[in-house]
């Protein structure tokens, strides 16, 4: 089984690639928690989470998928890996200490580096620059499909931050980037009601064909922006340059 949780596609594109690899089953992190699963069976096989990295740490989605999991068996093989833009902080010391708490650590740590979708602060109006990010990756994923084929333990994630400044970093900032205030609406919107469809959490609602945002904070992972098909949606006022992004495989 490979979980994962995505907003722009990029972590589910590093989970359909490994899954079609290895053959194991694609889960939806976001879907699990709207259905409430928490509890799943891996005796002996192997088990990888595949999440993106938000404030140097986890999203609270997944961060709180792995705290209520429940895995009946003993699994041969637990795996976690990370996408970032510019490092996975310590998502995997974070995803770690939870599943050591359960009695199974994970066995092996990857990052794979792909467009940072953070467009309050980073820039991806070129798409020139997005495809090599995004080319590049490709060859990260082959890493990671080859580690895992071969069940291979360690940590082999690359430009981790300190464990100092990557908590200091999560606790200070990843609660305020989730206040749903910051997020505004254009005239441009249609009503279409995609942003609240896309909301893990459903903290959107759609009242007067506009979206509205009925929850204080929300998971922070941006999908309402991006996936916006008329780019109505903006977070802060640097959003509008930075433009929007989905993986091309989404």
């Amino acid at each position: 089984m490979i979980f994962y949780f995505s907003a722009t596609g990029n972590s589910r594109h590093v989970a359909r690639r490994v899954s079609t690899a290895t053959g194991e089953e694609l889960i939806s992190i976001a879907e699990c928690v709207k259905e409430g699963r928490y509890r799943f069976s891996a005796d002996g096989d192997a088990f990888g989470i595949v999440s993106p990295t938000y404030a140097w740490g986890l999203p609270i989605i997944v961060r709180d998928f792995l705290q209520q999991l429940t895995i009946d068996g003993n699994p041969g093989y637990v795996w976690f890996a990370a996408t970032y833009g510019t490092t996975p902080g310590q998502t995997g010391r974070f995803a770690d200490d939870i599943m050591r708490r359960k009695g199974r650590p994970f066995d092996a740590f990857f990052s794979v580096k792909m467009p940072d979708t953070w467009t309050p602060m980073f820039d991806l109006s070129d798409p020139a620059k997005v495809s090599r990010i995004n080319r590049d990756a490709e060859q990260e994923i082959d890493f990671v499909i080859g580690k895992v084929q071969n069940r291979e333990r360690g940590d082999f994630m690359r430009r981790k931050a300190p464990v100092l400044a990557a908590k200091l970093v999560y606790a200070l900032e990843y609660d305020s980037m989730r206040r749903a205030r910051h997020f505004a609406v254009e005239d441009s919107c249609v009503g279409c009601g995609l942003c609240a469809r896309k909301c893990p959490v459903a903290a959107i609602e759609i009242c007067d064909r506009k979206p509205v945002w009925t929850k204080d904070r929300c998971v922070m992972r941006l999908a309402c922006l991006h996936h916006c098909p008329k780019f109505a949606i903006q977070y802060g006022n640097k959003t509008k340059r930075h433009g929007q992004y989905t993986h091309p495989g989404a």
